[in-house]
């Protein structure tokens, strides 16, 4: 009976379509759990994932010889035998794509991190806080590849990876652009 006042005083306080309004938004915020929590699960916890796969590649598992071995053994199911020369070009290639890759998608899951549930598409601190995260893991992981046993650090890997984080974050800003424009 007292709750029941209580929507009644308050929709005469602040207008029938104001307070619908209001209690639509406070039901869904009690019925969604902390919003908080919410979107950090759903909008951190993949970036924090990627980071730990990341760290993960960057180990002596991945390193080019290891990785030169499953390279040779997927390229024979398909009946390939390339030279050794050649094979040393291939892993190359795919290493410097992996890394080009994996910062791509590190940028793209940091920039849907910041812009979160926001209306807008594209705001230029999340460009620049996606590619400031980019950039130090970036560094941090040529810095954790420098203990390792079968792996060296190369500023060069670096750049490579900023590249790729680079050019996710300016597609992402063109595209956003093409979309606004047809609006």
């Amino acid at each position: 009976m007292r709750l029941f006042l209580k929507e009644r005083f308050a929709a005469a306080r602040y207008g029938a379509q104001s307070y619908v309004l209001k209690k639509r938004s406070m039901s869904h915020s009690m019925t969604s759990g902390s919003p908080v929590s919410t979107k950090i699960a759903k909008y951190w916890v993949p970036v924090l994932i990627m980071l730990g796969v990341m760290y993960y590649f960057s180990t002596d598992v991945f390193s080019g010889e290891n990785t030169r071995s499953m390279i040779e053994v997927i390229l024979g199911w398909f009946g390939q035998h390339p030279s050794a020369h050649g094979l040393y070009k291939i892993n190359h290639a795919v290493r410097k794509g992996a890394h080009f890759v994996e910062y791509a998608v590190l940028a793209t899951l940091a920039f849907r991190a910041f812009r979160a549930d926001n209306r807008l598409r594209w705001k230029l601190t999340w460009f620049i806080y996606s590619l400031a995260i980019v950039i130090c893991w970036s560094l941090l992981d040529e810095f954790h590849q420098h203990f390792t046993h079968y792996r060296g650090a190369s500023i060069y890997d670096s750049m490579l990876d900023t590249a790729g984080g680079l050019t996710a974050l300016v597609v992402i800003g063109f595209l956003s652009r093409k979309r606004r424009s047809r609006i």
